[in-house]
């Protein structure tokens, strides 16, 4: 009886998806805004940071914690160099 050989499981090359933030071009009326926070909105009870990056809002991706949400536009604001 020969020895049967699985054969080789093909080689996964797909593109690796990366998160591309959202352009907006405001914060949408039913968010509400976080105290105590400078970017952070609660929209669909999770808190999102809408950061304007030249004529448009970047959304971030949503977060359970508003420090997340601050924290993701305080790296956006430093990658883009606004105050």
């Amino acid at each position: 009886m020969p020895l049967l050989m699985k054969p080789l499981r093909q080689q996964n090359n797909r593109p690796v998806i990366t998160y591309k933030p959202r352009v907006e071009p405001a914060p949408p009326s039913h968010a509400w805004r976080v105290d105590g926070f400078n970017d952070v909105w609660l929209l669909n009870n999770k808190y999102v940071a809408f950061v304007l990056v030249g004529d448009a809002f970047r959304q971030s991706p949503a977060f359970t914690l508003p420090d997340a949400a601050q924290r993701w536009a305080t790296q956006i604001r430093q990658e883009n160099e606004i105050s």
